[in-house]
């Protein structure tokens, strides 16, 4: 297996250069939406694109992840619910650990199950430690994962976890506060858990605007996620990611 996607990720976080991923949840778009979504993140130059949802019940998978491939040249990350949400025309996938709850299932039983299907696949698989922070409400990955959040205002709570994951040896950290989520996760929680480990870190959920973008990005984000915000309109890719890429502008003058 390759890291190609996984050395992109490290050289860029070395470099200080933050990216904006778009994630794509297959129930929540038809294809003439996907179509034009495609076509925004063209024009954006959003750096990488998400594809997953906790569920999937339109029979849209397949053909959307094929869709977007034959859309666009960005990067495709899966980003798997459950172990059936695997593609081979994916370029990687976030192989997600959650290290945040105390579900067995998510920690090593589904990956045990994925394991084969991976492995004959040939996709790049990034081992990924993926934390829940308390959003404001109950979101669909809290209610399907059957597990509890990391409180919003426990900093301590994230980066000790954030730390064992890195321990054992997860190469990415994805903190996410959930599809749907009231409130983005904090400055304070983003930047310490930053200060704390090396690996690429992604931030999601609750992500509304082009200053909480950036907000997150200059905490420490690494990787900012929009998902829901873009469904209800889709021209925030481009504000978000100007918004992001502006950052890295600054850095270079």
């Amino acid at each position: 297996m390759t890291i190609e996607i996984l050395n992109t990720l490290l050289e860029k976080k070395q470099k200080k250069q933050k990216q904006l991923a778009v994630l794509i949840d297959p129930d929540s778009v038809n294809e003439n939406q996907l179509v034009n979504l495609c076509n925004l993140c063209n024009q954006a130059k959003v750096d990488l694109i998400l594809v997953g949802g906790s569920l999937i019940t339109n029979g849209f998978w397949n053909k959307c992840v094929s869709l977007i491939k034959s859309l666009t040249q960005i990067p495709v990350l899966l980003f798997p619910g459950n172990i059936m949400q695997v593609h081979d025309d994916a370029d990687a996938m976030l192989f997600l650990s959650m290290i945040s709850g105390r579900n067995a299932d998510l920690l090593i039983g589904k990956h045990v199950l994925a394991a084969p299907v991976l492995k004959k696949s040939g996709i790049e698989v990034i081992p990924t430690a993926y934390m829940i922070v308390d959003g404001g409400n109950i979101t669909s990955v809290m209610y399907m994962s059957n597990t509890m959040p990391i409180p919003h205002d426990k900093n301590n709570i994230a980066v000790c976890t954030a730390m064992a994951g890195e321990m054992l040896g997860l190469k990415v950290m994805y903190m996410d506060a959930g599809s749907g989520a009231k409130q983005p996760i904090s400055f304070s929680m983003i930047e310490e858990v930053a200060n704390n480990v090396s690996a690429p870190l992604f931030v999601g959920g609750g992500i509304k605007t082009a200053e909480q973008a950036i907000i997150s990005a200059q905490a420490g984000a690494d990787i900012v996620v929009i998902g829901n915000a873009f469904e209800k309109n889709p021209n925030l890719i481009l504000e978000i990611c100007n918004a992001i890429h502006s950052l890295n502008n600054t850095k270079n003058n």
